[in-house]
């Protein structure tokens, strides 16, 4: 657990000097630094979906995640509790869009399953820390441009990585089995393409109703393996 306190308090500690340093950027220049945080979260999320060794495995995915994420209501619910926090804590800024932008992105990727897994299983939190100063530069320039919410992002990331850490067992086969961490890699990727193209004001859609996706991509590749075996003992 000591990987996913380490994280939070980076980025809680990012945001803070972020928070100071944005009310002395100028509000052309924020915009600059928006847009460049949008090309490098783009060029990530393209690099992660590449990942992906089956194309309609991955598009199935998305399209059934997605699905799924309307079914649930994630994405009201992800805004109501980003406004219950805004009213809470009295921030300002850009406040929701912080909270959903930036929990995405820092809880998606790979090494977030991986760091947790390690963590959860070895006590390790090698991975955890390299992402928690990642995260922590990100958080800088994600507080000064879209206000306090991210502040909330770190309490985000100290509940889901410290749920993933508990189910570190029953969760380690995904990091064992190459095809399936590729495949979720690949899902969270398009998510984070989906968060760039906002970020750099390009085109608005939210990622937040894909995040079933995660789980939906590796289950249909243990779908897939079924239907191969049985048409090849067939």
């Amino acid at each position: 657990m000591k990987g996913t306190l380490l994280n939070a308090g980076t980025v809680a500690g990012g945001a803070v000097i972020g928070l100071a340093l944005g009310q002395a950027i100028p509000a052309g220049a924020q915009n600059v630094v928006m847009n460049g945080l949008g090309l490098a979260t783009m060029a990530i999320g393209a690099k992660m979906a590449l990942e992906s060794r089956n194309v309609l495995i991955l598009a199935a995915s998305i399209a059934l995640g997605g699905l799924i994420g309307v079914l649930l209501g994630i994405q009201p619910g992800l805004e109501a509790f980003a406004n219950w926090a805004q009213q809470v804590t009295g921030g300002g800024g850009r406040f929701a869009e912080a909270i959903l932008t930036t929990s995405i992105l820092y809880c998606v990727g790979p090494m977030t399953l991986l760091g947790c897994i390690q963590d959860g299983m070895e006590g390790k939190s090698d991975l955890l820390a390299l992402k928690s100063t990642l995260d922590g530069i990100g958080a800088v320039f994600f507080a000064a441009t879209l206000g306090p919410g991210v502040l909330v992002t770190a309490l985000v990331i100290l509940v889901f990585q410290g749920i993933l850490t508990a189910l570190a067992r029953p969760l380690s086969p995904l990091a064992k089995d190459a095809d399936l961490l590729a495949e979720m890699t690949a899902a969270g990727g398009l998510m984070m393409l989906a968060i760039g193209l906002g970020l750099a004001d390009v085109a608005k859609f939210s990622a937040a109703p894909y995040l079933p996706a995660l789980f939906v991509a590796p289950g249909m590749v243990v779908l897939a393996r079924r239907l191969s075996k049985r048409r090849d003992s067939g």
